[in-house]
C-alpha cells in the first residue's frame, strides 16, 4: 500500500514555521522580543539587522559576550553603543529594524576611517 503524497502548500507551511522558529530561538537568545503576530518575513529582517549590528559591535573593538547578556540579564557592556537596542512595547518589526540599523550606522561613524 502506498502513502498518500503530501500536499506542496503543507510542506512549504510546514518549512516556513520551521524557519521561523528558529528565527524566534535565534532572536531570544539575543534577548529580542518576538511578537507572535511578527511573519517570518519581519523576523529575518530583525535578524538581519541584529547580525549586522553585530558585525559591527565586533568591527569597533566590542566583545558580544560582555556587551550582550544572557536572557533576562542586566548588560554591563565596554560601551553602552555595543546593546543591541531594546524593542518598545508595541514596536513593529519594520520600526525596530530601522532602529536596529540606525544604531550600526552610529557605530560606523564612530569607528576611524582608514
Amino acid at each position: 500500500m502506498t502513502q498518500p503524497a503530501t500536499h506542496p502548500t503543507a510542506l512549504a507551511a510546514a518549512e516556513r514555521d520551521r524557519v521561523a522558529e528558529e528565527f524566534q530561538a535565534r532572536l531570544q537568545s539575543r534577548g529580542v522580543t518576538v511578537h507572535i503576530n511578527d511573519s517570518l518575513a519581519e523576523l529575518g529582517l530583525i535578524l538581519e539587522a541584529i547580525e549586522s549590528f553585530e558585525f559591527e559591535v565586533e568591527r569597533s573593538g566590542g566583545d558580544l559576550m560582555v556587551d550582550e547578556p544572557p536572557s533576562g540579564q542586566v548588560a554591563e557592556p565596554d560601551d553602552p553603543a555595543f546593546v543591541i537596542p531594546a524593542r518598545l512595547s508595541g514596536e513593529s518589526a519594520t520600526w525596530f529594524a530601522t532602529r536596529i540599523e540606525a544604531a550600526t550606522h552610529q557605530l560606523q561613524r564612530r569607528r576611524p576611517q582608514g
